[in-house]
């Protein structure tokens, strides 16, 4: 089993950044692949960026240019710096993790954390 654990939610206006982090306990591996996801109220849950052990990363193409996703494998913590935040970033941030070569949907992730919410203020 492995645990995550999101932080760094918070309200920003509009223009600001925010920087997630999201700390991984228990069966950890830098095998993993992580990412991000969000889920804003009364929508699905959507794919914002991956990271794979190698570094190598997608983005969801509403986010690109804005946030970046990175890993710290000694610290088994996965980022996600977001830049340039609009009303429509805001959602629930959730971190997952999974043996798989990508994560681009939901069902691709193994384990997820409990979520963080983001609010952007315009």
């Amino acid at each position: 089993q492995v645990q995550l654990v999101e932080s760094g939610g918070g309200l920003v206006q509009a223009g600001g950044s925010l920087r997630l982090s999201c700390v991984a306990s228990g069966r950890t591996s830098s095998s993993y692949t992580m990412g991000w996801f969000r889920q804003a109220p009364g929508k699905e849950r959507e794919f914002v960026a991956s990271i794979r052990w190698s570094g190598s990363t997608v983005y969801a193409d509403s986010v690109k240019g804005r946030f970046t996703i990175s890993r710290d494998n000694a610290k088994n913590t996965v980022y996600l710096q977001m830049n340039i935040l609009n009303a429509e970033d805001t959602a629930v941030y959730y971190c997952a993790a999974g043996l798989v070569v990508a994560i681009t949907t939901p069902s691709q992730a193994h384990y997820w954390g409990q979520g963080t919410q983001v609010t952007v203020s315009s």
